[in-house]
């Protein structure tokens, strides 16, 4: 079995850019940030970001275009995808690694509520009770393990 999954959450880098394919499919594009943070052997606070380029197709990359922006916070579950081309100018072979997206889930906006309360970015009649990006809904009724079909 092969498994290729990421979730990522960030803030998003840039505003995104909305296209269209020729076929009149809409793509978006955009980077997220994450930031890692440890204590290094002498005890002292130490902090890294990488960045994560995204693309979204469909209504979702249209939405994602439309309601977020640069500083947005954001949760990303795709798969990764590396793509190659050659460069015109040079002729060298060039690679980008990206994450194409299967969801987005817009999280508190930079100015909004902190983590765990109710996002405040206006994509619809329901985006106000959407949960914030990595918020956990548990469903309300007892799970039979005898019914998981794994």
């Amino acid at each position: 079995m092969y498994l290729n999954k990421v979730i990522i959450v960030g803030n998003i880098v840039r505003d995104p850019e909305l296209k269209a394919l020729p076929a009149g499919i809409k793509v978006c594009t955009m980077s997220i940030a994450t930031n890692r943070y440890w204590k290094d052997k002498d005890g002292a606070k130490q902090e890294a970001v990488d960045y994560h380029n995204i693309v979204i197709f469909g209504r979702q990359a249209e939405t994602t275009a439309q309601y977020m922006k640069k500083g947005s916070n954001v949760m990303v579950e795709g798969r990764l995808q590396t793509r190659s081309w050659d460069d015109k100018t040079s002729g060298e072979k060039k690679y980008r690694t990206e994450i194409i997206a299967d969801r987005v889930q817009f999280g508190s906006s930079s100015r909004g509520p902190a983590s765990g309360a109710k996002s405040d970015v206006p994509s619809g009649d329901s985006a106000k009770d959407m949960p914030v990006a990595g918020a956990i809904e548990y469903p309300e009724e007892e799970i039979n393990p005898d019914d998981i079909p794994f």
